[in-house]
């Protein structure tokens, strides 16, 4: 169950990031859409590269739970911009569920790591 899930969050949110960095102008247009601001795109693609380093590699539990605490509310701040524009929300709230379970999972399955 950790990994299915750690392997569902951390495929979405990787993804994420190389379309921002890859499709950047045409991110930035979906941002000013969702009224969020045009400038934080590489930044936040940045955050999510450093994210998954920090969940996968364990070496840190600190900067773990930064990861898991930023992906939860990427996801979730994301589900709730969809849903203001009237879009489909539900993609955002099950990524969130996935951060969830993974951090719970890992927790169990490696309480010190």
């Amino acid at each position: 169950i950790y990994w299915i899930s750690t392997a569902i969050c951390c495929g979405v949110m990787s993804m994420s990031a190389f379309m921002y960095f890859t499709k950047t102008e045409m991110v930035r247009g979906f941002f000013t859409h969702l009224n969020y601001p045009a400038h934080i795109v590489i930044p936040l693609a940045i955050a999510k590269v450093l994210g998954i380093v920090a969940i996968l590699s364990r070496k840190s539990p600190m900067l773990k739970e930064w990861a898991y605490a930023g992906f939860f509310f990427d996801a979730l701040l994301a589900a709730h911009a969809h849903f203001a524009a009237g879009e489909s929300f539900w993609m955002g709230l099950a990524v969130a569920a996935a951060v969830l379970v993974s951090r719970y999972y890992g927790e169990k399955t490696y309480p010190f790591a």
